[in-house]
């Protein structure tokens, strides 16, 4: 399909009526439909998922890769805006409001702030890379918790292998985080490990009282 002719479809049916990768050609001003669809890639949540390597190897276009990271940053944005207005009530919200983590290829542990009445204030991406003790510092954890004067957080993070099940490293660390949080006096309600298609919660398992 040629620009012109998502153009024309933008016209007739409404922008509503356009795809994730529809849009993103007319924001870019070039067809991208087809470099995107020999990757497999049809959807935004794929393409939050790309690395900056990834999107030189689909378009050797540092032009058209800059649109594409300007675009998924717009709705990274977007997202975070809509978390502020989110209130927590479980772990399956927790899940469906962090689905872009299943397409990460390395791990993420990402942080959320939570007001007293469980409203997200706040969500950053704090660790990247093989997550370990080492790594994982509740130091770094509760000093953003601290700033952003949060009354509890909720951590997550993501297996690339697809498998949520929770290994001995990440039951110790989710030990360290909470019993800090219990000395600092900022509750940890819940660690979400994210797999693909679906999720382990370790306060439902019981690792977290």
């Amino acid at each position: 399909m040629y620009l012109s002719a998502i153009k024309e479809k933008s016209e007739t049916y409404g922008t509503t009526n356009l795809s994730d990768i529809e849009l993103l050609s007319i924001l870019v001003g070039k067809n991208v439909v087809e470099i995107f669809n020999n990757h497999n890639i049809y959807s935004m949540d794929q393409l939050i998922g790309l690395s900056d390597l990834d999107l030189l190897k689909i378009s050797s276009s540092k032009a058209i890769c800059h649109k594409v990271k300007s675009f998924v940053e717009l709705y990274k944005r977007k997202l975070k805006y809509e978390d502020n207005k989110l209130k927590i009530s479980s772990p399956n919200e927790i899940y469906d409001n962090n689905r872009d983590m299943v397409l990460l290829n390395q791990e993420v542990f990402r942080l959320v702030c939570l007001d007293t009445k469980n409203r997200v204030i706040y969500k950053e991406d704090l660790f990247k890379g093989t997550l370990n003790s080492s790594i994982v510092h509740p130091r770094e954890i509760f000093k953003q918790a601290i700033n952003k004067n949060s009354a509890s957080i909720v951590v997550i993070h993501n297996h690339p292998s697809g498998d949520s099940a929770p290994s001995n490293e990440d039951i110790n660390i989710t030990h360290r985080i909470y019993e800090c949080g219990k000395i600092i006096g900022i509750s940890v309600l819940d660690h979400i490990i994210i797999g693909k298609n679906n999720y382990c919660s370790l306060k439902e398992r019981g690792i977290i009282n």
